[in-house]
Formats: C-alpha cells, sequence, structure tokens
C-alpha cells in the first residue's frame, strides 16, 4: 500500500491501531532508562512514540503518511508529551549517524531489497551502546499464524534481521513470538512475529 492508500485507511477519527503501545515494545523497553534521543520508524498513529515520549524518550516519529502523524500528534497533545513528526519515506530517509540512542521498527514490510536498506541506515543512526528493536510479521505468519501481509516478499525471519545487524550490534534476542488476536468475530487466533533486540558497538 503507498502513501495515499494509507492516507486513506487512516482517515477515519478513530484509531487504526490501539492506544497503547505494542506489547513487545513494552516488553523489551519498559525496564529501560530513557537515555536520550528515540526515533521511531514507521510510526503510524503514533502509539509506540507517545508511549516512548511518556517515559522520558525525546522522540522522532517518522512515516510517510501525513494524515497518520496528524492523528500521532493528536495523541500526544492528549498525553501532554511532545513528539517531533517527520514526513517521510523510509526508503529515501537517512539520518546522521549516531544520532539515536534508540531506533524502533514496529511492522514496517518493505520488499526485502528496500526492507534491508531501511534497516542498515537504521543501525548506522544509533550512538554506541544505543538500543535496536524490530518487531514484524514473521515469514511464517501466512502459513502457521494470523493476519498481517500475505506476500513472502515483504515478510522476515529474525535470522535475516540479526545477520543485518550483527556486524554493527551484539543480538540481544532473535526469535519467533506469537501474539493473540482476536477477530471481527469475536474468534482467537495465535499471530507468528519476529523480534530482534540488539545493542550497537
Amino acid at each position: 500500500m503507498d502513501a495515499a492508500g494509507w492516507d486513506e485507511r487512516y482517515r477515519g477519527s478513530e484509531l487504526v491501531w490501539k492506544a497503547e503501545p505494542n506489547r513487545f515494545v513494552e516488553q523489551e523497553l519498559a525496564g529501560q532508562e530513557p537515555s536520550g534521543r528515540a526515533v521511531d520508524l514507521a510510526a503510524g498513529e503514533g502509539r509506540n512514540a507517545v508511549w516512548l515520549a511518556e517515559r522520558g524518550w525525546e522522540v522522532d516519529a517518522v512515516d510517510f503518511s501525513a494524515v497518520a502523524l496528524e492523528k500521532a500528534e493528536r495523541l500526544a497533545a492528549e498525553r501532554g508529551v511532545r513528539l517531533r513528526t517527520v514526513h517521510a519515506d523510509l526508503t529515501l530517509w537517512t539520518a546522521p549517524k549516531a544520532m539515536y540512542d534508540l531506533a524502533l521498527i514496529a511492522y514496517l514490510h518493505l520488499p526485502w531489497p528496500e526492507m534491508t536498506e531501511v534497516l542498515l541506515r537504521a543501525a548506522t543512526a544509533v550512538r554506541g551502546g544505543g538500543t535496536l528493536l524490530l518487531v514484524g510479521h514473521h515469514a511464517a505468519n501466512p502459513e502457521r499464524g494470523y493476519g498481517g501481509p500475505q506476500d513472502p516478499h515483504v515478510l522476515y525471519t529474525a535470522e535475516q534481521v540479526a545477520d543485518l545487524w550483527r556486524p554493527y550490534a551484539d543480538i540481544l534476542r532473535a526469535e519467533t513470538v506469537t501474539r493473540p488476536v482476536t477477530d471481527a468475530e469475536g474468534n482467537s487466533h495465535t499471530a507468528l512475529d519476529t523480534l530482534v533486540h540488539a545493542v550497537r558497538r
């Protein structure tokens, strides 16, 4: 889906996603003391970015949907925190090297060559001792899980992501994790996600 498609999806007054942070983002980062500047890549409506700001991070929220970023700004204002929103296509986005203490990528799905470039730029944007965290739909999810993109060309495993980050960072976790999902009819399902947590060297 392109930026216009996401703008249309986000245009309703209600949040497409919940206002609370993703469960894995919260689990992995809740115990970490805020230590400066964070970037949330593909921030969407800002649920993770706002949560980070509430914890004391100075957050840049980057997304190619202007509508989503407007909703992120409103959510931040409602919660009494500030975000710096950046309207950018992540395939073209760049940041100065060692600019951030945390780079978060949650459910960004691009064709693997483009995803590779985003992951490498995220790694170089984080300074030594900083955190890299990715959560996304796992490559096995279409066959063994539920929901998410069904195109295998935009899905990935923890090993693929970890292999890209390993030259730059120490890998703390690189796992397939499960997430409960309830569909519109109230039925329960289990989604398979990729989780990679690393510390920049």
